[in-house]
């Protein structure tokens, strides 16, 4: 954040700055200036927090990409989200005190401490703040309940685009590029999020690529039909996609977006 401050050497943020951050107004009654929040940097494969660690802290994403994670009794992973820029993290640790996911950074990642007691101790005093932060929360809880929705009710195919869909929305409202980006996650960790298996998504993508909806180069993904992404239920068949990729090849146009490739 360009808006920090060093204090013993570490990287501090204000309330105001958090807010902005959160994309939610500044408590008026509060002075912002003398409330500082610390960031704390993690490198790519780092934990943030484990399944069971005793919750002390909220974190906010100010920079970077990661994932939450349940693990069962054999070790097998089940990804339940991917923070990035102005999300929130540790909200599941709230009810029983100790972290029910695992967090892990996907990229080297700048978050902000919130130390629970903290926040309930202004809370307290200031009610416009705890109520602020109540619809961090409950925008969380939203989303999540979003996807649950989209995985009983869609195809695979479609839950594949709306991912993408998703994804783009996302860099775009960071003034990233909606058209091209990087996936920091792997395609068995999409398969994971979605209820699919890697080869469905791996699949699933090539076919896109097949029919002109996006390009693919490794993780780099461009985004070549938003509308038709948002509307697929299923993709053709196999035939058909052929047709449909004869077409797109003979009305391409050679011109690139020239946009900013968002790689966070």
């Amino acid at each position: 954040m360009e808006a920090g401050r060093q204090r013993q050497g570490r990287l501090w943020s204000n309330l105001k700055e958090v807010c902005d951050l959160l994309h939610i107004p500044a408590a008026v009654s509060m002075n912002t200036e003398e409330l500082l929040f610390q960031h704390v940097q993690f490198k790519t494969g780092q934990r943030v927090h484990t399944i069971g660690q005793a919750f002390d802290t909220l974190y906010i994403v100010n920079s970077g990409f990661l994932k939450t994670v349940l693990i069962d009794e054999f070790g097998n992973e089940q990804v339940l989200s991917f923070p990035m820029k102005g999300d929130m993290l540790g909200v599941d640790g709230i009810h029983t005190r100790h972290y029910a996911s695992e967090a892990v950074a996907l990229s080297d990642c700048d978050l902000i401490l919130v130390p629970f007691k903290k926040l309930t101790a202004l809370g307290r005093v200031h009610a416009e703040l705890e109520n602020l932060m109540y619809g961090v929360m409950s925008r969380e809880l939203v989303r999540e309940q979003a996807m649950i929705g989209m995985l009983g009710a869609l195809s695979a195919e479609a839950r594949v685009a709306r991912f993408l869909i998703s994804l783009a929305e996302r860099f775009a409202a960071m003034g990233y590029s909606s058209k091209l980006f990087n996936l920091r996650m792997t395609r068995h960790e999409i398969g994971s999020y979605l209820g699919l298996t890697l080869e469905t998504v791996s699949r699933t993508l090539s076919a896109f690529n097949e029919i002109g909806l996006i390009t693919v180069d490794q993780r780099t993904i461009g985004i070549k039909d938003p509308d038709a992404l948002k509307t697929l239920r299923r993709l053709p068949p196999s035939r058909s996609r052929a047709k449909q990729n004869a077409k797109h090849k003979a009305d391409a146009d050679s011109s690139g977006d020239g946009q900013v490739l968002a790689t966070v």
